[in-house]
């Protein structure tokens, strides 16, 4: 089968906007509204209620990906799917705990603690509290972190005794990891928003757990400690990189940069495909954009803090996989039969655009799976991570404007044209200041040739530094796509491709249906 069509493997912006699309029409109308979480749209396409991460879990990943699109984009939302999702996630608080639980069944009430979904829930409060200022979220969140210091113990952790029969609900059962630390992450955000000093101190004791029992100094992954669910390892890391960031602490930094140049390496591929589980049994192939999300947002913060590669890996991992697979051609997606008319199997081609899931690199087919979904919490953990490229692409402070992506982007300050959509990489500086452009590790520096500029420059860290830019002219910097063949070796295979820069030309698919790109 050909590759698919209408996938754009360069524009950030559209991918946000498509996605909140996708966020704004997964709610079960035979549900009150509240969003649905699993899907399939082969052999049968339908959406799903989950006693597991319906009310739990979805709102928090979509109110934190579309109130952080209007912050970083512009992006006019609809202000009823916002209500909509702060309806759900406040659903999920309606137990005898300030902890998001879920229903076992539509119209039930709300019984099952998941520690796994703390982390959305506070996604959801936060992402209100900061972008709404709703003051009901700031008081939740504000007890969920009191109960979560009555009812758990660093080293006894849950008390089910008191959960389980005083209060009635089923607990699961899951590593530290998989559960509670993954709420670090949200719980820096929610303290960067409001200076809540005990969300900061819980979540200097969940990292303190975190480092001395998982993420160690020689970086090593360990999935019999770890688990096997690869999100939480990755979101664990990612939060761990936004409590160093927020704290100014450079030795769990450090810490996270050892993961990452090391451990990080057993479950993923240098395209930033993350395999989806990591047990033995696990289809080798089957990834997950939120963790190859989880990467991209982690060597964002390392790259903030100097270690100026890593933007490398940020290009080439949003151009090369995260874009290339999001949902953007659904003429092979039908509905199924319907004759009760459930929501769940209405449009569900078309609530589907946009969406991300559990790509291969070649597609969305893994070449051993038999059917293909896209749960809809994805999507959120997606567009999340592409509003924090979105901001990072180009930057401007105090030593300048510094332009880290070669996306087609532009700033109040700064203009930028892609070498990958035009002819060569041209920027429009619209400010005074001196202008950082990030010079690709596949090109000698002395290899750029300038034009529309000509004044000193110098290279340092992996920037081309030019102190007095001319302003509202446009600066040409002239370097071919370097073109360069990469092997991914997977658990069962070898996956072939070919690249131009950081964007992929080629690539093996073992005759995989809907692919991304041509065939090698």
């Amino acid at each position: 089968m050909p590759k698919l069509e209408n996938v754009n493997t360069t524009d950030v912006p559209s991918a946000i906007a498509l996605g909140c699309r996708t966020m704004s029409s997964v709610f079960n109308t035979d549900d009150g509204n509240v969003p649905f979480f699993s899907s399939t749209v082969l052999p049968e396409a339908e959406l799903r209620f989950s006693p597991a991460h319906s009310e739990a879990h979805v709102p928090g990943r979509h109110l934190n990906a579309l109130l952080n699109a209007e912050d970083c984009t512009g992006i006019v939302l609809d202000e009823d799917v916002i209500e909509k999702h702060a309806k759900a996630a406040f659903l999920a608080y309606r137990g005898p705990v300030a902890l998001p639980l879920n229903r076992q069944y539509i119209h039930g009430p709300v019984c099952n603690f998941i520690p796994h979904n703390i982390r959305e829930g506070f996604h959801a409060l936060y992402a209100l509290v900061a972008h709404r200022q709703m003051p009901a979220a700031a008081r939740l969140a504000e007890r969920s972190i009191e109960d979560i210091f009555k009812y758990w113990d660093a080293e006894r952790g849950w008390n089910r005794s008191i959960l389980e029969d005083d209060h009635g609900l089923t607990v699961s059962d899951s590593t530290f990891i998989i559960g509670l630390a993954r709420s670090i992450g949200p719980l820096v955000k929610y303290y960067r928003a409001t200076q809540f000093d005990p969300a900061l101190e819980l979540a200097l004791i969940l990292k303190e757990k975190a480092v001395g029992a998982f993420f160690r100094e020689d970086g090593a992954y360990d999935r019999e400690i770890f688990g096997t669910h690869t999100h939480s390892t990755t979101c664990v890391m990612s939060s761990l990189a936004q409590l160093a960031d927020v704290t100014d602490d450079m030795a769990l930094l450090g810490t996270v940069r050892a993961f990452y140049d090391n451990g990080l390496w057993e479950i993923r591929d240098e395209l930033g495909w993350v395999i989806e589980a990591s047990g033995e049994d696990a289809s080798p192939d089957r990834g997950e954009v939120n963790n190859t999300g989880d990467i991209v947002e982690t060597a964002l913060i390392l790259a903030k803090h100097g270690f100026t590669d890593y933007y490398q890996d940020v290009e080439r991992i949003v151009r090369c996989h995260i874009l290339p697979s999001q949902l953007r051609d659904i003429s092979f997606i039908s509905d199924s039969p319907n004759p009760d008319g459930e929501d769940g199997k209405r449009n569900v081609a078309d609530r589907h655009l946009g969406a991300f899931g559990f790509p291969a690199p070649y597609g969305h087919v893994p070449i051993e799976n038999d059917h293909i979904s896209f749960n809809m919490d994805i999507v959120g953990g997606a567009i999340g991570s592409l509003c924090e490229v979105h901001r990072n692409m180009v930057t401007s402070g105090n030593s300048g404007h510094r332009v880290n992506l070669l996306f087609d982007h532009e700033t109040p300050q700064v203009s930028v044209s892609s070498p990958y959509t035009h002819d060569c990489l041209s920027i429009r500086v619209k400010d005074p200041g001196a202008l950082w452009v990030r010079i690709p590790q596949w090109i000698d520096s002395k290899d750029v040739v300038l034009s529309g500029h000509s004044g000193r420059s110098v290279f340092s860290n992996g920037y081309l530094m030019l102190p007095d830019p001319p302003l509202n002219r446009p600066i040409d910097f002239g370097f071919p796509l370097a073109e360069d063949k990469l092997i991914l070796r997977h658990r069962t295979r070898d996956i072939n491709v070919e690249m131009a820069g950081d964007s992929v030309t080629g690539m093996s698919n073992f005759g995989a249906k809907l692919t991304f790109f041509d065939s090698l």
